[in-house]
């Protein structure tokens, strides 16, 4: 899938004379976010970065992570400038019990969220360029009493998108899915054809104007093992994954498919491919989480607003420990640059 002419991929233009501002949201208070907050604002970055979150909490992870870094609150006012290593300012979500490393507290879920509205706030209204978000812990916000399957559909229904796409990006790999969140068992339900169709109609738009990819091309998966294996193996590739993919051809989608999706991510197949669109999650996670764990990027499409993020979890276990790799958010907030840029 990788580019070999300069056409495919994201455009390479010179960086915008004036700066961009990017909102990280620092997620989960007892996870990782806010210790991979801190990383970035360690370092210098050509864009500004503002951080959603409680001041008292980075500050003390600051302290227990031995880092000499103060919170300063950020008020809107004046031209983005590029951050400089060393300096935090945060758009200011007081959590409503002080947060414990290892120890999510569903008193904190409302105040999370509040950081996710304001980062979207923000973006809406023009102050921020693109928001980075940091890990949430689901199991927390759905201990308090809110229903939450994830980033993906609270963005949706905080921003009114209508079909949201969850796309993973790992350097040249683009893997989207046209389920996510789902139980394997309702998975083959969930696969209709009009939601395929919006699905490839957003993927496909998307990687003609975020991307900048002029002529892009879509590798669509099987459902079942061998693509059904001409019905024998399941009939949803005969009833509604090839009739979806012609009649996407018909009005200009150059998607491909329904191809085995154990054939798909071999490197004559992504050659021929700007991106592969997995029918669940666990048959296109695992493969590029594979080529890429630790910098692969969360893309939402079909947003109003540009949305990036991690490609993992609160990790708990090494909150305040130190050993949080700040990987995946470093490429989260470069790719929103590219991105914004394309």
């Amino acid at each position: 899938m990788a580019a070999k002419t300069p056409r495919r991929g994201i455009r390479r233009v010179p960086q915008p004379l004036k700066a961009k501002r990017l909102v990280v949201t620092s997620g989960e208070p007892a996870g990782i976010g806010p210790d991979l907050a801190l990383a970035a604002a360690l370092a210098d970055w050509p864009c500004e970065l503002v951080f959603t979150g409680d001041p008292t909490l980075f500050a003390a992870r600051a302290a227990a992570l031995g880092l000499r870094l103060t919170p300063a609150e950020w008020r809107p006012g004046g031209p983005p400038a590029p951050h400089r290593a060393g300096t935090l300012p945060v758009l200011s979500v007081p959590l409503a019990r002080p947060a414990v490393p290892g120890r999510p507290d569903p008193a904190n879920a409302r105040p999370v969220l509040a950081q996710i509205d304001a980062a979207v706030d923000g973006c809406r209204d023009g102050r921020f360029s693109a928001m980075v978000t940091g890990p949430l812990q689901k199991s927390a916000i759905a201990d308090a009493g809110i229903p939450f399957t994830g980033h993906t559909g609270y963005l949706a229904a905080r921003t009114g998108a209508a079909h949201p796409v969850m796309l993973l990006v790992a350097g040249a790999l683009r893997v989207a899915l046209a389920t996510i969140h789902l139980p394997l068992a309702a998975v083959p339900a969930a696969i209709t054809a009009a939601s395929l169709a919006r699905t490839l109609d957003v993927l496909h738009a998307s990687l003609l104007g975020a991307f900048g990819i002029r002529e892009p091309r879509i590798l669509v998966c099987g459902l079942n093992p061998h693509a059904g294996e001409s019905g024998h193996l399941g009939s949803e590739e005969i009833e509604v994954i090839a009739p979806v993919t012609a009649a996407a051809r018909a009005r200009g989608v150059a998607a491909t498919g329904p191809v085995p999706a154990d054939t798909a991510f071999t490197p004559a197949s992504l050659a021929g491919c700007d991106a592969v669109l997995a029918m669940y999650h666990d048959q296109g996670l695992p493969v590029i989480k594979h080529a890429g764990f630790g910098r692969t990027v969360n893309v939402t499409l079909g947003l109003p607003i540009l949305r990036t993020s991690v490609d993992h979890g609160t990790a708990l276990e090494l909150a305040a420990t130190g050993r949080a790799d700040p990987g995946s958010l470093f490429e989260a907030i470069r790719l929103a640059l590219q991105l914004g840029s394309a």
